[in-house]
């Protein structure tokens, strides 16, 4: 019979959170919020640059950090061309929407491939976290990557983490990743504010809801682990049609239904904080 894996023990765990190094806040921002998934594919993203804006809409000073190294997406959904100035020290980041934007997109073509191994990716987490001039923040939205690997894990050992979101479908196949998420951060001592269940289920021509990922499984999960069930957005094609275009939903039509579910989840947050 094989063994059973050890718990993690104190001293490894204590290591692993970086409680026995000082955590400090990003420089110029107040508080950091992850938007993770441990799961590609879910609309992570989306719902990053959609709940910066809704922020903003609430009347807070946001930064958009796009820790996705091998897959950078905010500059396609934020419509960004430019690459940002430096003062030789310090990055300055782009400003669109009066969100003020970093992404390794903004440094490379986007069809260049980043193959870089994992301290390659911690270095630059760590530019985009001490060399980049964020002014005056009152949240940075931080996209992560898929996975539970060398980013999460450099944002979780240096930098005090305010809170995180975990996005999913209801399908089984992206919760299995979003459990493992949820323990990570747990271990890693960094606040689960509450899940989302994305893309929840579509309503059709014929007025019918149809729940074509699955239905309840991001609530049973929040239940199962303790953690709050933050809101479910249905899918709205004109989501994915903004986002190409490089104005999401909540900056091109905020009237809209998904729109407002984000404002309203955005004075949630707003009030946990102010």
């Amino acid at each position: 019979m094989p063994k059973e894996k050890p718990e993690l023990s104190d001293a490894m765990r204590k290591k692993l959170s970086g409680s026995s190094r000082e955590k400090k806040p990003i420089s110029g921002t107040k508080f950091t919020i992850a938007i993770s998934s441990a799961k590609g594919g879910v609309g992570k993203s989306t719902f990053a640059t959609n709940l910066a804006l809704a922020l903003k809409q609430n009347g807070c000073k946001v930064g958009l950090l796009d820790a996705d190294i091998y897959g950078p997406s905010i500059p396609k959904m934020f419509g960004i061309n430019e690459k940002p100035k430096s003062d030789g020290q310090k990055l300055e980041p782009v400003i669109k929407y009066d969100i003020q934007c970093m992404s390794i997109g903004f440094l490379t073509d986007e069809k260049t491939p980043m193959i870089w191994r994992g301290p390659m990716v911690t270095s630059a987490i760590k530019t985009f976290t001490q060399q980049v001039n964020w002014k005056d923040l009152d949240f940075i939205i931080v996209d992560m990557p898929p996975g539970t690997g060398d980013t999460q894990l450099t944002f979780s050992q240096g930098i005090e983490m305010n809170g995180a979101i975990i996005v999913s479908t209801p399908q089984e196949v992206a919760l299995l990743d979003v459990k493992r998420g949820i323990k990570m951060f747990d271990k890693l001592g960094v606040k689960i504010l509450g899940l989302i269940d994305n893309m929840s289920s579509f309503t059709g021509d014929d007025g019918k809801k149809y729940a074509i990922f699955g239905e309840g499984g991001v609530k049973r999960t929040a239940e199962e682990f303790n953690k709050e069930f933050l809101a479910e957005i249905p899918i709205d094609p004109n989501v994915g049609k903004f986002g190409d275009l490089g104005k999401p939903i909540v900056e091109s039509d905020p009237n809209n239904k998904i729109s407002q579910i984000y404002v309203n989840l955005a004075k949630k947050i707003k009030s946990i904080y102010f």
